[in-house]
């Protein structure tokens, strides 16, 4: 598939058949602006701007499902301006993504909505509300999300099926286990990719990447840009996945 019979934005070739899913972990905002002698707030300003260049281009060339590890559990941790501003940077990622509903991009926010502010949650919960029909492409941004406070999570919801005799405890498998994650109906993720030279998943969809795999860059994420993400997609295409097989 050449890019140029799409937007003419390209003239690499990439593979046929594309994964599923690519997740993407957004890292090294804050060392791009220290690089800069920069505010860590200014590199999440140019990450989130880089973030929907990237999800224009994995629209265009026919990606079906993207993540993005925005906000972990763990990221409350950091200095209350920088969680402020990312905060912020996600009351405005709505309001554009409002401007542009005709896109046919479902929204999905992965993680725990609860300790968000009230308008901000509200937000989330109607703007996956007026694109659930939507089918050209899913968009999920995991936010307040930790891979294993998800699978917590759902094991909360199905010991209280349990106890409330809607089900019984050999009934729980795999599949039962995967309808309670945030990622219900979602392919696995086929396709990891982590910008900034860290070689870790940082606890991110780690039941949805049991199978996936890996593509690590040393280019921090603002700098993350579509050739790079052909890069991946050219590397990926020439993986044999055996899926525990031969």
């Amino acid at each position: 598939m050449a890019l140029f019979d799409k937007k003419k934005k390209s003239e690499t070739e990439l593979p046929e058949n594309l994964p599923q899913h690519v997740g993407f972990i957004m890292d090294g905002n804050g060392r791009w602006a220290k690089k800069r002698g920069l505010p860590r707030s200014f590199g999440h300003r140019e990450g989130a701007k880089n973030f929907k260049k990237i999800v224009r281009y994995c629209k265009d060339i026919g990606l079906k499902n993207i993540s993005f590890y925005a906000f972990s559990t763990e990221n409350w941790q950091r200095p209350k301006d920088e969680v402020d501003t990312i905060m912020d940077l996600f009351r405005e990622y709505i309001v554009d993504v409002r401007n542009h509903l005709s896109e046919n991009t479902r929204m999905i926010f992965l993680g725990d909505k609860s300790i968000f502010d009230d308008d901000l949650r509200e937000k989330m919960i109607k703007l996956e509300e007026d694109t659930a029909h939507y089918t050209e492409m899913t968009l999920m941004m995991a936010v307040n999300y930790g891979g294993r406070d998800e699978i917590a999570n759902a094991a909360r919801i199905l010991a209280q099926n349990v106890k409330d005799g809607e089900m019984n405890p050999e009934d729980i498998n795999e599949e039962s286990i995967a309808d309670c994650l945030y990622t219900r109906g979602i392919p696995d993720v086929d396709l990891v990719i982590r910008p900034s030279g860290e070689l870790r998943l940082s606890n991110y969809l780690i039941w949805q990447c049991a199978y996936a795999e890996y593509y690590f860059t040393d280019i921090l994420w603002p700098d993350f840009s579509p050739k790079e993400l052909d890069k991946a997609l050219i590397d990926f295409d020439g993986r044999h996945r055996r899926f525990g097989g031969v």
